[in-house]
């Protein structure tokens, strides 16, 4: 079984693995960094290929947008809330599989010291091809 930990954005660049999470530590409020605005670009997908994943942002505690560019990716919109991931802005998942799927779950990480701790796991949500408004 694959494991794949990555804490920040820049450490799956350099580990050539989409593993996760990323920018803003603003939690998504009303007037305060929202989701941001994408445009469906097809059919929701079940699984997409891990060597497809490049980047990956929390924009709150229910929306990940796994990125293939700096525009376009796949938005999973998760079936309830997972708490703590929006304010821990960290995620692992597992799978023995070469792409990442619906089915799978997430854990929230949070920092410790020089490690992490695991949190809340979530269940993902379909894939939902998207490019970002410019």
């Amino acid at each position: 079984m694959k494991r794949r930990t990555m804490p920040f954005a820049a450490a799956a660049l350099i580990a050539g693995f989409a593993g996760l999470a990323t920018t803003s530590p603003l939690a998504s409020k009303p007037g305060r960094n929202p989701v941001p605005p994408a445009r469906e670009t097809g059919p929701a997908e079940s699984c997409v290929p891990l060597t497809q994943l490049r980047d990956s942002h929390i924009r709150d505690d229910r929306t990940i947008d796994f990125m293939r560019d700096r525009t376009r990716g796949w938005r999973v919109t998760l079936p309830q809330d997972c708490p703590g991931l929006k304010s821990a802005n960290a995620f692992s998942y597992q799978t023995s599989l070469s792409q990442l799927c619906s089915v799978d779950v997430i854990h929230v990480l949070y920092q410790f010291g020089s490690g992490f701790q695991r949190g809340a796991s979530c269940g993902l949500g379909k894939f939902q091809p998207i490019e970002l408004a410019k």
